[in-house]
């Protein structure tokens, strides 16, 4: 769901109803069928203005605030259907993408050299097939595309690993 109006509605039902975030969020603690609630900062990231507030919030977060103070979902939330989620890195964003295809389709590649479990996750393979084909490659002379030393460790530049494996694949295929 999505607060109205930049949470506008939102602050004002809860001036309304007299209550500030630690009682709204007690509040939704005793109409909660779980009795779980929702915490005091989650009610003010929903509810507030400041740089760490949200637009987004869970329907079961946005039900359980519309009845505590006693107004309609619709009053103060907006459904959504679809949303992108940004990521909050400033180096990269994430997308997950999933299936066979995810390392040429999952977005922008990392601008930094990865390790070779990082490299593994990155390209779904295990870090004893990527010592396999480290190996193969210096048995035919060559170096594996994308490795690099750094002192005594290995790291891997994925941009090259994946231009390696293209030209594998096509050599391959020919």
């Amino acid at each position: 769901m999505r607060r109205l109006d930049q949470g506008a509605p939102l602050r004002a039902a809860i001036k309304a109803a007299g209550l500030d975030i630690p009682h709204l969020a007690a509040r939704t603690k005793e109409l909660d069928p779980t009795g779980r609630g929702l915490s005091p900062a989650y009610v003010g990231f929903i509810a507030g203005t400041g740089k760490s507030a949200r637009e987004d919030c869970s329907e079961r977060a946005a039900e359980l605030i519309a009845q505590a103070l006693d107004q309609e979902v619709t009053a103060l939330f907006e459904p959504v259907f679809f949303t992108v989620v940004e990521s909050t890195s400033t180096s990269r964003s994430a997308t997950a993408v999933s299936g066979k295809s995810a390392a040429r389709t999952a977005g922008p590649l990392p601008e930094q050299l990865l390790d070779q479990r990082e490299l593994g996750r990155f390209l779904r393979k295990s870090m004893t097939w990527i010592d396999s084909q480290i190996k193969a490659a210096s048995d035919a002379g060559r170096i594996w595309p994308g490795l690099h030393y750094v002192g005594r460790s290995r790291r891997f530049d994925p941009h090259e690993v994946l231009a390696g494996m293209r030209e594998q694949r096509t050599r391959i295929s020919a």
